[in-house]
């Protein structure tokens, strides 16, 4: 019921078109103040403009520079949310979840084991090769970085969470009539989105494959839990726990984080092994907890709307709805 509770009586994929024009406007609007920090610095410092995010992270204080960067998402963030209560009439409900509210409970628990495995997988990697990392702790620097980070990570992940296997997904799962063609395309313009990154640049063309297969697990996910809350704390952990423990010059987020990673960087099984061998143990063990059955429809299947459809009235409560037609 994910995708088919979007299908309200006056949402049509239009909408979805200039919802996301809106998303990608409030995007870049929101990154001004990034811009007008690092021209100032620029021109305070007689340097040359940056172009390019290796050049530009030398720019402003490692913290400053992260609040900014993540700003953009936060701007995205809220599009959301505007566009889905005034244009498509959805609560946030609605797109979060088919349930009759949020699950919170399901975003701790994604959010607190991905934590954990994040974390023995780091402390694993160091005490067998320590020589690739150097200790980074620097009391005041960090704990601004913490502040920082608890605040605007989770307003990143949350972001993307919402636009691909929210937003996106219901939209195109809505135009195409069937689930397979939103789960394989958020997957492929997640992946996508990335390609800007600088681990990109520096590991080659092959880190695409854990960006691609990290968006059709979170998509899966989504689809057979009919909801985001697992993708909200599993993306939210991924991206918080490494800011704060882990860092390197070559990667998107410069923090003041614990660790520097001082290794030369290379792309191979460790990129392929969380696509073909974590995130499969993941989601057989998802499946167990939360009892997933039905496989093959929840990833598959038409989108069919003689059941019945859950809609938002115009006042946030859910209603329901008869609707007898096959998209």
């Amino acid at each position: 019921m994910f995708i088919e509770q979007a299908n309200l009586p006056d949402n049509k994929f239009w909408k979805y078109i200039v919802g996301t024009v809106c998303i990608i406007m409030a995007i870049f609007i929101a990154q001004i103040p990034l811009v007008i920090a690092i021209t100032a610095q620029t021109f305070a410092t007689d340097q040359p403009f940056p172009v390019s995010n290796e050049e530009m992270m030398g720019i402003l204080d490692s913290n400053l520079m992260l609040f900014l960067m993540l700003l953009s998402f936060a701007g995205g963030l809220a599009m959301v949310f505007i566009i889905a209560r005034f244009l498509h009439k959805q609560s946030l409900r609605g797109l979060t979840t088919a349930r009759p509210k949020i699950d919170w409970k399901r975003v701790r628990f994604a959010f607190l084991l991905w934590a954990a495995i994040t974390f023995a997988s780091l402390a694993v990697d160091y005490t067998m090769s320590p020589e690739d990392y150097v200790f980074n702790f620097k009391p005041i620097p960090f704990l601004i970085l913490v502040v920082v980070a608890v605040i605007m990570i989770p307003l990143q992940t949350s972001a993307e969470e919402y636009i691909f296997r929210s937003y996106l997904m219901q939209g195109i799962g809505i135009a195409a009539g069937n689930r397979w063609v939103p789960l394989l395309s958020t997957s492929l313009i997640f992946g996508l989105m990335h390609i800007a990154n600088p681990e990109v640049t520096k590991m080659g063309n092959i880190i695409m494959i854990y960006y691609i297969g990290t968006g059709l697990f979170l998509g899966i996910v989504t689809l057979m839990d009919d909801g985001i809350e697992l993708p909200l704390g599993f993306h939210a952990a991924n991206n918080l726990v490494g800011a704060l423990l882990v860092t390197s010059e070559w990667t998107a987020f410069q923090t003041e984080s614990l660790l520097r990673d001082v290794s030369d960087p290379s792309a191979g099984f460790d990129v392929i092994l969380p696509v073909l061998v974590v995130f499969p143990l993941l989601l057989l063990f998802f499946s167990k907890k939360y009892k997933w059955t039905n496989w093959k429809e929840k990833l598959t299947g038409n989108i069919t709307y003689h059941a019945n459809t859950i809609s938002e009235s115009t006042n946030g409560e859910p209603d329901l709805q008869r609707r007898s037609s096959e998209f």
